[in-house]
């Protein structure tokens, strides 16, 4: 059963940016989802290389269950998005006006799984997907 809990533990990603209004990135890393409160804090850490640049990164957001639905909170507890962990391929959006934010995530071979989110406006425009798996 995938709920919050079989998030839990240490993941290795590698995410590709493909950037429309500037170069292109790529991050290889870990992600971890930590117990916190009544949910997950998830941790992106690892390096980022854009061009010939390369440089240390880092983000987080809290996941919590909200019925059958995990809602995604920014680090500042701030609502971000929610999808159905059951799905095979949930699909979310977040309006970050004047920018949108689409996310498809796919669990169809779990416990590997990616998502990949399609950011669009006049500020923004990529598609970034990322690929976790237990490490």
């Amino acid at each position: 059963m995938r709920d919050l809990k079989a998030f839990e533990g240490t993941w290795i990603l590698s995410r590709r940016v493909e950037n429309a209004l500037g170069e292109d990135a790529t991050l290889s890393g870990l992600a971890r989802f930590a117990p916190e409160g009544a949910g997950l804090r998830l941790t992106e850490r690892g390096e980022m290389r854009i061009g010939a640049q390369s440089l240390q990164a880092e983000r987080s957001y809290l996941w919590q269950a909200a019925g059958p639905m995990i809602a995604v909170r920014f680090s500042d507890g701030r609502f971000f998005h929610d999808f159905d962990p059951l799905a095979e391929r949930p699909q979310a959006r977040h309006d970050c006006a004047p920018d949108l934010y689409r996310v498809t995530y796919d669990f169809s071979a779990w416990p590997d799984w990616s998502s990949s989110w399609k950011v669009s406006g006049p500020r923004k425009d990529y598609l970034m997907q990322t690929s976790y798996r237990r490490a």
